[in-house]
């Protein structure tokens, strides 16, 4: 695999999730003293209160949208999108709406509207007058967003459950170097329902307390909801060219081993993180911080601590940022992209996002190492590694740096 000769600026960022809304509010959360996000909330399942990770607060009136938009996904996408909102205008007005794309990741998409629909035609007999089947629709996201901008340029949704929006950063890179476009809006966005908490219980993997990945104690997810859209070209911000990040190197794989059960080994995994690197042109010891898929639950955990060991052995410093922000499902990978992002700008200590867990290492597992709460390198970190690994064994690692190419 050839190194890049395309660079892929991530120039912009917008976020809402459980830490917060907006990069400044997530950045305070994430480096915080104490774990905050993920809370206790009640009536998502009957008789039930669990941990999840859900945005607070008032999100964005949809009467606007036409009604096959109208959905809480969407919600929270038009909440990321007003914070760059700015910024992808001027971007139309530079390269034109035929040139700007929009690539998105979710697995949900407007589901939560059909539970709802369907519950209330149980009670009723009818569907409410505000659903449309079509809310539903994996392609809504990014089809809202394209008729929402007037945008011309390719736009769709790729859905590959956990791993989804991560491996939509790296089809909006793909765009970007083929030449078809000259700027993506990309990320993703899934939103919290009775549905998918009920359909991750019925697997035995969801943990009521907040998740404890890595630990011997472990008991499995949080699910949680969340948008995070960038702006990606081909050239650095020139507004903040101090704080360029850009998407440096992606890798991408597939078990084929089980429909839900990652591959033991980590293989997979392994590919991944090795094809990011050598797209990127770095060894295994360029990477200063690896943000890990850690999920909490049994085999997810295991593989993924195999396969780091094997490429990184026991130094790199690493975290799950899962107990905070839940698990986002199809937005899981743009939001820790996210939280990459935020990790390489405007972090002149080089703070790390910390590891919390009850400190119990499973003795079945290698050996990694654990961020501690306020922990730093000293200095400004200038490689991050994210990884995605989803049912399937759709495996995706994204890799970030600080300055240009």
């Amino acid at each position: 695999m050839s190194q890049n000769k395309t660079a892929f600026y991530l120039n912009q960022l917008g976020l809402v999730c459980a830490l917060g809304r907006g990069p400044a509010e997530v950045r305070a959360a994430l480096f915080g003293p104490a774990p905050s996000g993920v809370a206790e909330r009640d009536g998502v399942l009957p008789g039930r209160t669990l941990h999840l990770g859900a945005v607070r607060g008032e999100l964005p009136d949809l009467a606007g949208l036409p009604l096959r938009h109208r959905s809480r996904n969407n919600a929270l996408l038009l909440a990321a999108l007003a914070q760059i909102r700015p910024a992808v205008d001027a971007a139309l007005a530079r390269y034109g709406a035929q040139r700007v794309a929009v690539i998105l990741g979710s697995s949900t998409s407007g589901i939560g509207e059909s539970e709802a629909a369907f519950k209330a035609r149980s009670a009723s007999g009818a569907f409410p007058p505000g659903f449309d089947v079509r809310q539903q629709e994996m392609g809504s996201p990014a089809l809202m967003l394209a008729e929402l901008l007037g945008l011309g340029g390719p736009a769709y949704v790729i859905s590959t459950a956990c791993s989804s929006s991560a491996k939509a950063l790296a089809s909006a890179a793909r765009l970007l170097a083929s030449g078809v476009c000259d700027a993506v809006i990309t990320g993703g966005a899934d939103s919290l329902c009775g549905f998918t908490v009920a359909g991750f219980d019925a697997l035995e993997s969801v943990d009521a307390q907040r998740c404890n990945p890595f630990s011997a104690n472990r008991q499995g997810i949080n699910i949680g909801e969340a948008a995070a859209l960038f702006l990606m070209t081909r050239e650095p911000d020139a507004a903040a060219p101090q704080e360029t990040v850009r998407l440096a190197g992606w890798g991408e794989s597939s078990d084929a081993h089980h429909i839900s059960a990652p591959l033991a080994s980590g293989e997979g995994a392994l590919s991944a993180m090795q094809q990011a690197l050598e797209r990127a042109g770095l060894p295994p010891e360029a990477i200063d911080y690896l943000n890990l898929h850690g999920t909490a639950t049994r085999q997810n955990d295991a593989m993924e601590s195999r396969a780091v060991h094997q490429l990184f052995g026991a130094e790199l410093a690493c975290s799950s940022t899962k107990p905070l922000t839940g698990h986002t499902l199809g937005a899981a990978g743009a939001l820790e992209a996210a939280i990459a992002w935020l990790s390489l700008r405007d972090n002149p200590q080089g703070l790390l996002p910390p590891h919390w867990w009850d400190g119990c290492a499973d003795p079945e597992l290698p050996a990694l190492n654990w961020v501690r709460p306020g922990q730093a390198l000293g200095r400004p970190l200038r490689a991050v590694l994210s990884n995605s690994f989803a049912f399937g064994g759709s495996n995706a690692a994204l890799l970030l740096c600080a300055g240009a190419a």
